[in-house]
């Protein structure tokens, strides 16, 4: 049995605002926790046009003021651009809001540019000290902080629960040295999820924290009411990584180019490099992404299924969503 959750990106909609973004946000996790979803996460991006979870800790007590049983976190927080104290701090405060509710998962990449990096004010070689700093926020959250005379206060008895984010068999070695839950990024970074996957299993320590490995993989959904529609959300949706990924040279913006525009960039070329992203996708009626899904979760035999749902609109996400109670049923155990 695999449990199904959603991973949020926040999207900040076609000609919309950062306002309507949260309150797209808020709708979706009521509707994950009325429909049986076991989490939403939100993932940390900066200088992004179309991303608002930038601060990602703030939306997410957000959230929890507006949801009552369904965990949330991050999926996740990249800790080379934070104090590992900080985190311990800002998470242990959302765990004493929402007991038993709050996730932590962590990334190692910055989650931006070299100039988003430098505004950041942080070291681009702290990248290199990703595992030490896990063990010293890990340190923090259960009380044995491995910094003398320093305890994250709130966070410090917490045990907020970690998790490591990746899409390499980096993050894979180091959750399973940690014993910790590993969540792999197929969802935008398709090529290593096997190995990666096996490499985990096959290296996982049991930990205090977790007896045997938990695999989490992300997976893109545009389930809609009839596959024509939901063909036209994944057009959508290329076009719009097109213009994110390769629009600068054209320059075009997000949210800010025609159709034409964008479908000049993927037949030059940028296709190639989306639909690579994309590789992971179920697309169409509920039945067409059950079925879609129950082949993912064989391929990965996966402890759980975090769905991105692409759809550019909120309604179509919503929508999406919705549909996903039904596409989900046979794949889903009950929440404790």
């Amino acid at each position: 049995m695999t449990v199904i959750s959603i991973l949020d990106l926040a999207p900040i909609p076609p000609g919309g605002s950062v306002a309507e973004s949260i309150v797209a946000s808020v709708a979706l996790a009521k509707l994950a926790e009325e429909a049986g979803y076991r989490r939403v996460w939100y993932a940390e991006h900066h200088n992004m046009a179309s991303i608002a979870s930038s601060a990602t800790s703030v939306l997410i007590a957000h959230i929890g003021a507006h949801t009552r049983t369904i965990r949330i976190g991050a999926g996740g927080v990249m800790l080379p651009n934070h104090a590992p104290l900080m985190i311990a701090e800002q998470f242990g405060t959302l765990a004493a809001m929402y007991p038993g509710r709050i996730d932590l998962g962590l990334g190692r990449a910055p989650g931006s540019d070299q100039a988003t990096m430098y505004a950041l004010r942080r070291d681009p070689l702290a990248v290199d000290t990703f595992p030490e700093d896990v063990v010293e926020l890990q340190g923090y959250l259960t009380g044995n902080s491995r910094v003398p005379g320093v305890e994250a206060i709130p966070g410090k008895g917490s045990h907020v629960p970690l998790y490591i984010l990746g899409s390499s068999l980096f993050g894979a070695q180091l959750a399973a040295a940690l014993g910790l839950p590993y969540a792999f990024a197929s969802h935008f970074a398709p090529d290593a999820l096997t190995p990666a996957l096996a490499t985990y299993r096959d290296q996982f320590k049991p930990s205090e924290s977790l007896d045997r490995p938990y695999v989490i993989a992300g997976v893109n959904v545009l389930a809609a009411d009839t596959t024509e529609t939901a063909q036209q959300q994944l057009q959508k949706v290329r076009r719009t990584r097109a213009v994110s990924m390769f629009g600068k040279q054209m320059g075009l913006i997000d949210h800010n180019f025609s159709d034409e525009q964008a479908d000049q960039l993927l037949a030059a070329g940028a296709a190639l490099h989306v639909d690579r992203m994309l590789t992971y996708t179920a697309i169409g009626t509920p039945a067409q992404v059950r079925n879609y899904l129950a082949e993912f979760r064989r391929h990965t035999a996966a402890d759980e299924l975090i769905t991105t749902h692409q759809a550019r609109t909120i309604e179509e996400r919503l929508r999406s969503a919705t549909l996903m109670v039904e596409a989900m049923q046979p794949l889903t155990e009950e929440r404790p």
